[in-house]
């Protein structure tokens, strides 16, 4: 009883310090020292015998082994990003779509230019800072409540493009190493969830803006808004073409080089970007120095909550949690996407919840005969639910680093759009699956 009181109540605090706005690296450390004192785990490895469980070794090692597995797909993937944003290339994507739908449908241009791009391979942290000055605007010129604007960058980023078959995001590759089968696993499925989470999530979330719009809120503006859009912009057609080539090497290498293959994906979205957009470079070097800075950002901050589940699942209460979501009856696709969707809470992060997950579950539902592609596609989609709690590192930085909200005023727009449409998705997913498509 005090093991799970420890669980729960160091991922309560998490969530507690994170909105009072302590920085991860701090707030994950201290909450998974919560967990573990009320465990009784020793804190420091020069008391426990050589390899037992102990604080500080858990934590390091889940940091430390987060880094080590996915730093080279960060760091390229936000030099990719950064370098399309610095060309002008994300702006061309994003302005084109807005003349093609319009200013009247300004959230589905928001929405729609978020998941080009985060289907092209831009990190979303990066998707969230390039089109977010477009969205200033569109919802300037709209009148629309700037509140939302968090949930229609996160809801073009996290939802239908980035765990879906196909998607160079890393939260659709990590199943691979574990599962042994491809990006595109289960895409038959992972195509009709992708259309149910589009449509139904863009319809709530109009919903919601036109209701708080006849309820009297505008669109107010802020001393620090840029809403300058640069005039000088390479060609739109010309800019998707990183995006396409991320697309095609990852699809010509996912086979012989699994995981890797992303690597050169991105490195080759990065030299495509170079090439064809050298002369609308602003500070081609400063781009990939902040794109570095921002990879080590935010792959820290995912590390931080991995880290505290290096020290949550060290815990007995833990244990009998997994237990307990892996003998759920009925189809075992239920309880690994439920495992999987309370471990990406505990972490906060996705990618972190998968890196945890599946080394403890691929085993187990591999040896009764489940299938991997079907495992892949709901692990995936169900790691993107509850990741966006209100702790989780993408969370924390859309609303109040690059939107400057709080909490109270655009996480229930962006945890509508962010946990319950996927959650809704994954159950789709599963009785698809269950039905043998």
């Amino acid at each position: 009883m005090i093991s799970m009181i420890g669980l729960l109540g160091g991922l309560a605090l998490l969530i507690i310090l994170t909105m009072k706005g302590m920085n991860l690296l701090i707030a994950a450390p201290l909450s998974a020292l919560f967990v573990a004192v009320l465990n009784g785990l020793p804190l420091f490895p020069q008391m426990v015998a050589e390899g037992e469980v102990n604080f500080l070794s858990n934590y390091m090692n889940g940091f430390t082994g987060f880094i080590a597995s996915w730093y080279m797909m960060f760091l390229i993937g936000a030099i990719f990003g950064k370098l399309m944003e610095d060309s002008g290339a994300a702006d061309s994507v994003s302005k084109w779509i807005v003349d093609k739908i319009g200013m009247k449908n300004a959230v589905l241009a928001i929405v729609i230019a978020c998941a080009i791009l985060t289907y092209g391979g831009v990190s979303l942290f990066v998707v969230a800072f390039s089109v977010y000055p477009m969205a200033i605007s569109l919802f300037k010129e709209a009148d629309l409540p700037r509140r939302f604007i968090p949930a229609a960058l996160a809801f073009g980023s996290t939802t239908f493009t980035m765990t879906s078959a196909g998607s160079p995001e890393i939260q659709n590759w990590i199943p691979i190493e574990y599962l042994h089968t491809s990006p595109y696993a289960g895409w038959e499925v992972s195509l009709i969830v992708a259309i149910f989470m589009m449509v139904f999530g863009y319809w709530w979330l109009k919903r919601m803006i036109m209701k708080a719009v006849k309820n009297g809120e505008r669109f107010v503006t802020r001393e620090t808004d840029n809403t300058q859009i640069r005039e000088n912009l390479p060609n739109p057609i010309v800019s998707m073409v990183p995006l396409l080539v991320v697309l095609v090497i990852s699809f010509a290498f996912h086979n012989s080089l699994a995981q890797s293959a992303l690597i050169i994906a991105l490195l080759g979205g990065v030299i495509a970007t170079y090439l064809l957009h050298r002369k609308y470079f602003v500070n081609f070097w400063n781009a990939v120095s902040e794109g570095t800075l921002g990879a080590l950002i935010a792959i820290a901050n995912t590390s931080a909550v991995v880290g505290f589940g290096g020290v949550a699942k060290a815990t007995p209460a833990f244990e009998s949690a997994v237990n307990t979501m892996t003998n759920i009856p009925g189809s075992p696709l239920i309880g690994g996407a439920v495992a999987v969707c309370v471990i990406a809470g505990l972490t906060g992060s996705a990618s972190g919840g998968q890196s945890i997950a599946l080394p403890l579950l691929a085993p187990h539902y591999l040896d009764m005969g489940v299938n991997p592609e079907a495992l892949h596609r709901v692990v995936a989609i169900s790691s993107g639910s509850l990741d966006s709690l209100p702790h989780g590192g993408y969370v924390v930085t859309t609303i109040r680093a690059i939107a400057g909200e709080t909490h109270k005023d655009a996480y229930p727009a962006f945890g509508a759009m962010t946990v319950i449409v996927p959650i809704i998705g994954v159950v789709i997913a599963v009785a698809l699956f269950s039905l043998g498509l």
